[in-house]
């Protein structure tokens, strides 16, 4: 009789015990509070050089954003009675810091500059969705609604603002 194919793991719960959770859990919270407090440096100089004032307005709007966010996850900190860690944040961080390279090489072409900022912001929100995606899946494991909630409420902001820099950049590139 020939031996039954190994099933595929892939339909396995995991298992993850809530001490490793909460470690991959705050590990990743403490890239995009980099990534977030690493944002929050940088927009508002950036704002002062837009040349379209609808993407003006859309940076400072998001910088109060990301303000409230950084906020939300602290009280998630507390919650977890965890410390922020500044260890490796490079992925998200480097990605904000290429694509302000980038935007500057677009000095002296206000057009390109804007469309670029349009561009890397757009970029960077959709992984900021992304993250606080997942970090919502592994926050119900931690069986913490409140953590949770706040998680979603970053999230929809991030979506909020990704869509507003859609619609900016519709308005940018038709005009």
């Amino acid at each position: 009789m020939p031996e039954k194919p190994e099933k595929s793991r892939s339909w396995k719960k995991i298992n993850l015990g809530s001490e490793k959770l909460k470690v991959f859990f705050v590990k990743h919270l403490d890239r995009i509070y980099g990534a977030k407090l690493h944002l929050v440096s940088k927009l508002p100089s950036l704002a002062s050089e837009v040349e379209f004032a609808d993407l003006k307005n859309a940076i400072i709007e998001t910088v109060a954003d990301v303000e409230k966010q950084i906020a939300r996850m602290e009280v998630i900190y507390s919650l977890l009675d965890a410390q922020v860690s500044r260890g490796s944040i490079h992925g998200l961080t480097g990605l904000i810091q290429d694509a302000f390279e980038a935007i500057d090489e677009q000095m002296g072409e206000p057009e390109l500059r804007d469309l670029s900022i349009i561009f890397y912001l757009q970029n960077i929100e959709s992984v900021e969705m992304a993250s606080f995606q997942i970090l919502q899946m592994a926050a119900v494991k931690l069986k913490n609604k409140h953590i949770n909630q706040l998680l979603k409420e970053n999230y929809d902001e991030a979506k909020a603002d990704r869509t507003l820099l859609l619609l900016i950049s519709s308005k940018y590139i038709t005009n």
